[in-house]
């Protein structure tokens, strides 16, 4: 577990045969002599772990120790005649304590145990989240069609790799199941997997999320806040929709992933970023950065490598098995050992699910709901959205030139809003996409809601 140290010794002699093992044992190590030196520093840096004496030439650790062990673990060095104030400082807050001179075995393994604490402790608010990661990525593999295996082969390859992955494909289609996969696959999978929805916040909010926020960095900031790219630290950083974002953040962005450093909001400090970042967008990130919607340097930073999706409507013969795993994963239907009749797989098959693996789901679910105590789900369980014989929806759009693609979006949207009667969040669930996407795609097209609004 490499590290970033800081050693406070006034011995040079000491100090520099610590910061020589530790350097050795890959940890980037910096030795100061004083408190001056140790505050000039740390309002610049802040390292994984702090080794200091006791008593230094401008001050003693204790009146200090209760500050920094806020935000970094701590090892005291003492000399045999003041243990019971090492002793003390361990009461307040300091991890452990060492004699002076330190064998380099005893140093090894309390900073070894120190780090991988601090690892602990940071990781324990998102086990159970990784747990459920698991789960999902599993149900994702589920099936036999040439497109899934080709999926499974992509992240065979790119998974034990560190560089950063493009996940692209339609809404629904398990563009998070695909990257927790990736995660699974490499040398971070015991680490964290932190999700982040790019839709779902404002600029200001999105950017206190993700890199955190100083005490007094904003208005309500009434103490430090380490941010999800803190949260992520060995494991990995997914960032669900990064076509949305906004591009003040996608300059900070694009400083992480080339530089390894970002700063919290309202900071000064540097402070380093190892993670892995993988991206996922239902947009053409391409179009968009030529077009100027996107940065074009941060797009090749993330599109290192890519990873289609297919859509479900490609994967047709993985629909039966994905069908019965919902089946049997679901409460309901734990008290009675359901089944699908052919001919409602045969429903399933035909049917092109515009909202991919996330319509399938919802469309089995209500089907065992509605089936209630029979054994078996038929056709007339089966209620689809958009595209079944029973409720065909046909949309045609027309134009007198051959449109681009942001025409027909607009055009689109301009159906919707007014099929709906204005109501954004109906629009937003038909297509697929969140509130706050369908808010951004008004303003882009200049359209006005309140007359698509019936009185």
């Amino acid at each position: 577990m490499s590290a970033h140290i800081l050693i406070i010794e006034d011995d040079a002699v000491l100090g520099r045969m610590m910061v020589h093992q530790l350097a050795s044992q890959g940890h980037e190590v910096t030795n100061v002599g004083t408190w001056r030196e140790a505050d000039e520093y740390l309002a610049r840096h802040e390292p994984h772990l702090i080794i200091t004496d006791m008593r230094l030439p401008d001050g003693d650790t204790l009146d200090r120790l209760g500050d920094i062990v806020k935000h970094q673990p701590v090892i005291l060095l003492t000399a045999f005649g003041s243990v019971r104030s090492a002793v003390a400082a361990m009461k307040a807050g300091a991890f452990e304590y060492l004699l002076k001179p330190a064998s380099p075995e005893e140093l090894s393994l309390v900073v070894q145990r120190a780090l991988e604490h601090t690892a602990l402790r940071r990781d324990h608010q998102f086990c159970r989240r990784r747990l459920q990661a698991k789960e999902g990525a599993t149900s994702f593999m589920i099936g036999v069609s040439a497109a899934l295996l080709r999926v499974k082969e992509t992240i065979a390859a790119v998974g034990p790799s560190n560089i950063n992955v493009l996940i692209q494909g339609e809404s629904g289609s398990g563009k998070e199941l695909v990257a927790r996969a990736v995660h699974e696959a490499s040398e971070r999978a015991g680490r964290n997997f932190v999700a982040v929805d790019c839709c779902t916040l404002q600029e200001k909010l999105f950017e206190s999320e993700l890199f955190g926020h100083e005490r007094g960095a904003f208005t309500g900031a009434d103490r430090q806040k380490r941010g999800l790219i803190e949260g992520a630290e060995g494991g990995t950083l997914f960032l669900d929709e990064i076509g949305e974002i906004e591009p003040a953040i996608q300059a900070k962005l694009l400083r992480v992933l080339e530089t390894g450093v970002f700063r919290r909001l309202g900071g000064t400090k540097d402070l380093q970023a190892n993670i892995r970042v993988v991206a996922a967008t239902n947009r053409d990130l391409a179009a968009m950065s030529r077009q100027g919607g996107f940065r074009s340097d941060l797009y090749y930073r993330l599109s290192t490598f890519v990873v289609e999706v297919p859509p479900l409507r490609s994967r047709r013969d993985d629909i039966p098995y994905l069908a019965t795993h919902f089946i049997q994963n679901h409460n309901f239907s734990k008290r009675i050992n359901k089944s699908l009749a052919s001919e409602a797989i045969r429903r399933l098959t035909a049917y092109d699910w515009p909202g991919n693996v996330r319509e399938l789901r919802n469309v089995v679910e209500r089907a065992i709901i509605l089936s209630r105590d029979s054994s078996s789900i038929r056709p007339e369980h089966l209620a689809f959205g958009a595209g079944n014989e029973e409720n065909s929806v046909k949309v045609t759009l027309s134009f007198e030139h051959e449109p681009t693609l942001e025409q027909l979006e607009a055009e689109y949207l301009r159906l919707q809003l007014a099929k709906q009667s204005g109501h954004r969040a109906k629009v937003a669930e038909v297509l697929g996409v969140s509130e706050r996407n369908i808010y951004r795609l008004i303003q882009r097209y200049k359209l006005s809601v309140s007359e698509y609004r019936r009185s």
